[in-house]
Parts: structure tokens; C-alpha cells; sequence
């Protein structure tokens, strides 16, 4: 089936950064406006048709890896590592790997040091790069007397906030709450609130099956590939991957609460094998994407 997020990899990058531009400003509009963002999205589309068929040479693909939080923000914790350090370093090892293994994608990171930058930074990052993936790369932890619990689980976006997942998007969230202006920075999202604004929905749909094929595919690389336990894809309303205009995910590589994985995710041998079942992931997805254009 022809979908829209298909036809999206499709289109040329000035065009589609276009389309994007649309899909973010409509999150603002009225319900009354709709119908010119209907108008708009109609005419960039058949814009970007009219150059697909003239276009021979093959595409520069743009990756924008997150490592969760960083500097004030320490992310979770166990009794040894923080996150935000374990997160940082696996994520250059995933940049190591697709710098050096293919050549057809850049890789753009939101830091490669312990900085802090408030989310609203990160999504504007990707989306002013215009990139074609987002993935952010986190650690998990549950409270006390859950500390059997380890694994990977992989999120898209999405309105399933029970039970766990709305923990999880609250915490992930709560770095929202770091800012002064956090109400200014980010009009409609409550990271409190289990009934998030409906408009992000709209925004996503174009990239929600790209998302989901992702996200099954990393988890899969994780069970299979790296020995992990794979707890699964999941979906929540996490505000990062609510902003970012492409397909997007939010890993998250294991439970530093559990003593045990949080030994192995300090371990370097350990991270290598996430990061290059991060790798593999991202390089077949966009393998199926080139497949798909031929």
C-alpha cells in the first residue's frame, strides 16, 4: 500500500522540510483553519510528485541520535551508573558504527559531551536539520522492590499512557519541569496529564508505521542479535518524540535498577553490542526504504 509516510522519503528534501514546516504550524491552528492546511499540504505534496520522477541520484539520509538528558539532568540511576552517561556512550558507538559502515548517512548528534539541553532544543535540532530519523537513546528504572525487572523496550508516540506507560511518560517528561518557562515552551503538553493534546496525532500519522517498523526491527536486533530481553515495542506520550516532524523512537537499553543489568550496561562489551544492534536497525531501515524506491 501506497501510504503517505512512504511517499514522505520520497520527496525532496526542500520540499518535504516544507511539508513539515505545515505539519508543525497546524499543532497552533484552529479548527476553522484546517482546510488551508489541507490546501497547503495538497500543494507541497504535488510539488515534491512532480520532482520524484526526476530524481537519479541516491539519497543522503540525516540520523539525529539523542543520548537522554545530561548535565543537571542525570536521567535515572542505579547504585553505580547514571544515565546520562551510560546513554552517551552508546550513543557515539552508534554513531561509530554508521560513520564507518555506510555511506549513504549522516549523523547528526544532540550532544556528544555531558551538556544539558532542554528537549525543545533537541526536536528543533532534527527538525531544522530536517532529518529523516530521530532516534533517542535512554535507560530505564523501576522504584524499589521491582529490581527483577530488566530489558529493552522501544516507544513510539502514541495515546497508551496506563499503568507503566504513563510512568514512564511522566518521567521522561519531568525535564520539562526544569524550565523557568517550561508553560511558554511548551504550549499543549502536560507531562502531568494522562489526556495529552489530540492535535499531535494529526502531526504523527505520517510517520507512525516508519516508526513502529523501527522499533520492532531494534527490538528484534536486541533479542536476537545483542542477547538482550526484549520487553517489546511500546507507545507513549513522550514530548521529544511528539515535536520531532520524522519517524521517531525513544530506546530505552535496560533497567539500571536490576543490579545485574545495570553491571552489564556499565560493561564496554555490552554497549557494543546495543550499539551495533542500534546499527543494524537504523541501516536496514533505510536499506527497505531504498528497496522500496527502486
Amino acid at each position: 500500500m501506497f501510504t503517505l509516510d512512504k511517499l514522505c522519503f520520497f520527496c525532496s528534501s526542500e520540499n518535504f522540510g516544507f511539508l513539515r514546516k505545515v505539519i508543525l504550524i497546524s499543532r497552533f491552528m484552529h479548527i476553522k483553519h484546517i482546510i488551508y492546511l489541507t490546501f497547503w499540504m495538497t500543494l507541497t505534496l504535488s510539488i515534491s510528485l512532480s520532482s520524484l520522477f526526476g530524481q537519479s541520484e541516491s539519497k543522503k539520509y540525516k540520523v539525529v541520535l539523542d543520548p537522554g538528558h545530561g548535565g543537571k539532568d542525570w536521567g535515572t540511576s542505579g547504585s553505580q551508573l547514571k544515565e546520562k552517561d551510560v546513554v552517551l556512550s552508546v550513543t557515539l558507538k552508534v554513531g561509530e558504527y554508521l560513520e564507518k559502515y555506510t555511506n549513504n548517512i549522516e549523523v547528526i548528534f544532540t550532544r556528544t559531551k555531558d551538556d544539558y539541553s532542554h528537549p525543545k532544543v533537541r526536536a528543533n535540532m532534527a527538525n531544522d536539520a530536517e532529518a529523516n530519523l530521530f532516534v533517542s537513546i535512554h535507560a530505564n528504572a523501576m522504584p524499589k522492590g521491582n529490581s527483577h525487572i530488566y530489558g529493552t523496550e522501544t516507544y513510539v508516540m502514541g495515546v497508551n499512557n496506563e499503568g507503566r506507560n504513563f510512568e514512564i511518560a511522566k518521567r521522561e517528561n519531568s525535564v520539562i519541569l526544569l524550565e523557568e518557562d517550561y508553560k511558554e515552551k511548551y504550549q499543549g503538553f502536560d507531562p502531568s496529564n494522562p489526556e495529552v493534546n489530540m492535535m499531535f496525532e494529526m502531526m504523527q500519522d505520517a510517520f507512525q508505521e516508519n516508526s513502529i517498523w523501527l522499533a520492532k526491527s531494534l527490538e528484534e536486533q536486541f533479542a536476537k542479535r545483542a542477547g538482550r530481553n526484549s520487553r517489546g515495542v511500546k507507545q507513549s506520550s513522550l514530548w521529544v518524540l511528539w515535536n520531532t516532524a520524522m519517524p521517531s523512537v525513544l530506546i530505552e537499553i535496560g533497567y539500571l535498577s536490576n543490579p545485574k543489568e545495570e553491571r552489564e550496561l556499565g560493561s564496554p562489551k555490552v554497549q557494543d553490542y546495543i550499539a551495533s544492534a542500534i546499527f543494524r536497525a537504523i541501516r536496514d531501515y533505510f536499506e527497505s526504504i531504498d528497496k522500496i524506491g527502486n
